[in-house]
């Protein structure tokens, strides 16, 4: 069954790798680098021992296991630490944790590649951020005796309804995975109904409502909101997906006739499309300052785009309240984090479209601290309700943080079963 899942990854592997390594504004460049994705993997310069191996395929993935590196790390100073990811962008992000950890680019899910990378490396273990799960990588892991856990697991009822349509592809998984660390009973249990046996499953919650804003994230988003103003009704839209940016751009022309001082801070996910989105809201007829150009923010300012990477939780910080985005166009994403604007005590909008976080958005909506809009006129007759009524938006913010502190803990128990 490998060898039919090789040849049919031999066939889509020249899209693939169009897609990973084609050039595009403000994406890092690969450079020489990209023969790691191969197995031509150099060796560790730092590690005394063997390392652990923790795969985050992206920008997303890195930002959510930096935490439990941190505090892994602190806990055990002396064990050596590889972090893989496929994007560059996810490997500058890498970077940001400096001499915790090493970087290396993962290597694609052929044998030969991942061989390449294990006989450089000679990792104990490894440890897989959410359902990053590759086959070969797999059984390589296990030939080499290897065991191998996924941390913070999900497995939405769509999935499992994929792989039970198809159970020889989890069945090429399952006999490699040695344990799951799922973030729910409802994502436990349906890795058990796949097949993995009740010792191999742990619930112990996502290290993702393990969020700490520092002061100087704190600090960074009052001075932002100094600059942008005080007093304007400001909302974000983070994590915009193609498709999006118009609906919320529309959503921000028609607050504009009710409040016309109102700023939309837009935030693309991906950097390589930040000039295109900042060409449409031009093309749009508003009036557009960018993070990078360090212009002064007027009160003539429309849309501040967040054309920076790392600083979501300043961006996020200094609105008064959060549309997280990926929820706005169908089945193609399934929503992003409602964690982060919750940690910092704001109320949120989404779209439809949240499967990848449907418990969470879920209790945010019973609690009432996040309302799902399904097109522009509701976002912005959402945003309306919130801006005129403060004492809901500062309700629904403390709500939110509640939330967040209540679910805390999965870090420490994460870290108990590595």
């Amino acid at each position: 069954m490998r060898i039919l899942y090789t040849l049919l990854l031999i066939l889509v592997s020249p899209f693939f790798f169009y897609s990973l390594y084609k050039s595009k504004p403000n994406k890092p460049k690969f450079g020489v680098r990209w023969k790691e994705h191969f197995g031509f993997t150099p060796q560790l310069q730092h590690a005394i021992n063997a390392p652990i191996w923790i795969h985050a395929v992206s920008v997303g993935e890195v930002l959510a296991v930096t935490p439990l590196i941190k505090t892994f790390k602190k806990l055990n100073p002396t064990v050596s630490i590889i972090i893989t990811t496929t994007t560059s962008t996810g490997a500058a992000e890498a970077e940001k944790l400096g001499g915790l950890v090493e970087h290396r680019y993962t290597p694609v899910d052929f044998s030969f590649a991942v061989n390449g990378f294990i006989s450089a490396i000679q990792p104990q273990a490894l440890f897989i951020m959410e359902t990053e799960l590759w086959p070969n990588t797999l059984h390589c892991c296990q030939v080499n005796n290897i065991p191998v856990t996924i941390i913070n697991a999900r497995l939405s009822a769509r999935s499992e309804a994929r792989y039970k349509k198809f159970p020889f592809v989890f069945s090429l998984l399952l006999k490699n995975i040695n344990y799951i660390l799922a973030q729910t009973k409802q994502d436990a249990q349906r890795f058990m109904n796949l097949g993995l046996k009740t010792e191999q499953v742990s619930v112990t919650g996502s290290i993702k409502f393990d969020i700490k804003v520092n002061n100087e994230q704190l600090t960074q988003a009052s001075l932002l909101r100094h600059s942008l103003g005080q007093d304007r009704p400001i909302w974000i839209a983070a994590s915009t997906h193609k498709g999006e940016d118009e609906q919320l751009i529309k959503a921000h022309q028609q607050l504009l006739s009710k409040k016309p001082n109102a700023l939309l801070i837009l935030v693309p996910r991906h950097p390589e499309r930040f000039l295109s989105v900042q060409i449409l809201a031009e093309q749009t007829g508003l009036s557009v300052t960018t993070r990078s150009s360090q212009q002064a923010i007027t009160e003539n300012t429309q849309v501040y785009l967040g054309d920076s990477m790392g600083e979501m939780m300043v961006l996020l910080g200094a609105a008064d309240v959060c549309f997280i985005a990926g929820s706005l166009i169908g089945d193609k994403v399934g929503g992003h984090n409602l964690l982060e604007p919750a940690a910092l005590k704001k109320p949120i909008l989404t779209g439809p479209s949240y499967f990848n976080f449907k418990q969470i958005t879920e209790q945010l909506v019973e609690l009432g601290a996040c309302t799902v809009c399904n097109d522009s006129s509701e976002i912005t007759h959402s945003l309306m309700q919130l801006f005129d009524n403060k004492k809901m938006r500062l309700e629904q913010g403390e709500i939110a943080f509640s939330f967040v502190q209540q679910n805390q803990g999965a870090l420490q128990k994460t870290i108990d079963k590595m």
